[in-house]
């Protein structure tokens, strides 16, 4: 079988993650950030470890091979949240630079990390430049749906887009709305998860026209996502493989549209790890390989 780092959608292969112990550290780590960081709430650690370990045995389910970031000091809470410092292509890993100033050393921590494992580096986002992984979705392996933010701006993009230029790899641009501002966590995947080949779960409402309509002009099945469940993260949803997804539990409604449309969905428990930080599944992981479908 063949194997690619440019898929949302296939079954994984290998991946990253942070654990809590590493991220969160400890009480006094956790009462000094939560707040400058833009929690909902301050997260208590025992049960944000207990949530975590749940998470990770359900990504185990898939055999998927696992690599850890490991503690930081030059890095705070936010580091959980691993996608965001990176951008896995099959040319190498392109290292982001981060929109939000609390996490400004977390693409360096995590190019560290890379490098000391082997990973292959393709380049570098750099200022003026900014560009969070969160921001950024293939909907093919040639393919790449980016994410006009207040997180990733119109200097980051063009150089991801050089970048990317000797892939032959079309870059769509997606302009976010303002929504609740600068500070608010809102990535392009807050409105956007793909779940299979052609199906991917959606928040219309917030969602530009031109882009939705891209989507459907490519076949796509736009699972909805109802506006009772977009705040408790809904639309955030990790494909495991083709027809598998990962979601945080009490989103009933989406989940059963994603069941509807022939997925089936594992859900974990995730108030202090996902809820109060405002980073679902697809947020907790970077996924570097996945194998074609």
């Amino acid at each position: 079988m063949r194997f690619t780092c440019q898929s949302e959608t296939g079954k994984l292969k290998s991946l990253y993650l942070k654990k809590v112990e590493d991220a969160f550290i400890d009480e006094q780590c956790i009462g000094k950030d939560w707040k400058g960081l833009r929690f909902l709430a301050k997260p208590d650690l025992r049960k944000a470890i207990s949530e975590y370990e749940l998470f990770e045995s359900l990504l185990k389910t898939t055999e998927v091979e696992i690599k850890y970031f490991p503690r930081d000091e030059t890095v705070n809470m936010d580091s959980i949240y691993c996608r965001d410092a990176s951008i896995s292509t099959d040319a190498g890993m392109i290292i982001c630079n981060m929109g939000k100033k609390g996490r400004i050393h977390e693409p360096a921590a995590a190019n560290k990390i890379f490098e000391s494992n082997g990973n292959k580096i393709l380049g570098g986002i750099l200022s003026p430049g900014t560009l969070e992984g969160g921001d950024v979705a293939w909907l093919d392996e040639k393919t790449l749906a980016v994410g006009h933010s207040y997180r990733s701006n119109a200097e980051g993009i063009s150089q991801l887009k050089s970048l990317l230029k000797p892939l032959k790899v079309e870059v769509i641009v997606v302009d976010l709305p303002h929504y609740k501002g600068s500070s608010d966590v809102f990535h392009l995947m807050s409105v956007l998860s793909p779940a299979d080949k052609t199906t991917a779960v959606v928040y219309s409402p917030l969602l530009p026209i031109s882009f939705r309509k891209f989507l459907l002009d490519r076949n796509y099945t736009l699972i909805e996502v109802p506006d009772s469940e977009f705040e408790s993260m809904g639309c955030n949803v990790l494909a495991l493989g083709p027809g598998k997804c990962l979601m945080l539990e009490g989103n009933p409604l989406t989940r059963a549209a994603i069941e509807k449309a022939g997925c089936s969905v594992l859900v974990y428990s995730g108030n202090e790890i996902s809820m109060k930080g405002g980073g679902g599944p697809t947020c907790l992981t970077r996924p570097v390989s996945r194998w074609a479908e």
